[in-house]
């Protein structure tokens, strides 16, 4: 999975669909990295020449990063980066809970042999971020693991209901994460998601998903002592 952008020209040749996806990809991260922090006001022209994208795919991005939380727009005065905080993450772990619970053991039911080939893919190399303390690597692998769930489960309702958290999560996850978070156990625990549902086992992935999620929570508590 590419986690950058090539700012070619031949993006230009590309549907304005593409481009659209492509800045969105690219604003999240550097959104979720804290690379564009909270509070920072963010131009429209600058983020065109930094992506090398056009205005139209650019300002669809940031209107989707608006509906997702990650940015705030301010008529006449530009975007505002939102800020993190620690009871809308609270807030939201009560949702993610029952939504990704469902998604993952329907992604058991539901996957065909080519997706379950790739979840056992994806298992592995969770556990390679994991050992080797990759936390971009893993970030990515976290992106691709949500896209992959997502379309394996075959309820367009509770995907939609989920992607708009997606990015949250990992932001606040990566600002406090060297603080308070076990990057390897966070990835085995991702890791186990992916082998049930690849076994086609929908029991053991709803109990993966419930653990996962109860220590995303409780990592979530820990940054109250920060």
């Amino acid at each position: 999975m590419k986690g950058t952008l090539d700012a070619t020209a031949d993006q230009e040749d590309l549907p304005d669909l593409t481009l659209t996806d492509k800045a969105y990809q690219e604003l999240e991260e550097l959104i979720t990295t804290l690379v564009l922090p909270p509070g920072m006001v963010l131009g429209e022209q600058n983020l065109v020449q930094r992506l090398g994208i056009g205005r139209t795919p650019v300002r669809e991005a940031l209107q989707r990063l608006a509906r997702d939380g990650l940015v705030v727009v301010m008529p006449r005065r530009g975007i505002l980066v939102s800020d993190i905080n620690i009871r809308t993450q609270l807030r939201l772990l009560e949702t993610r809970r029952v939504l990704e619970r469902l998604i993952a053991r329907l992604a058991a039911e539901r996957s065909t042999k080519e997706e379950r080939d790739v979840f056992a893919s994806l298992a592995q190399d969770m556990r390679d971020a994991a050992t080797a303390s990759d936390d971009l690597a893993f970030m990515r692998l976290d992106r691709h693991f949500n896209e992959l769930i997502a379309t394996a489960s075959r309820n367009e309702f509770a995907v939609r209901s989920l992607e708009s958290m997606a990015a949250l999560s990992r932001r606040f996850w990566y600002q406090h994460y060297k603080q308070a978070a076990d990057l390897p156990l966070t990835a085995n625990l991702h890791a186990d998601v992916c082998e049930a549902v690849a076994r086609r086992d929908v029991e053991a992935a709803g109990d993966a998903s419930d653990k996962l999620v109860n220590y995303i929570e409780s990592f979530a508590r820990k940054t109250l002592d920060l």
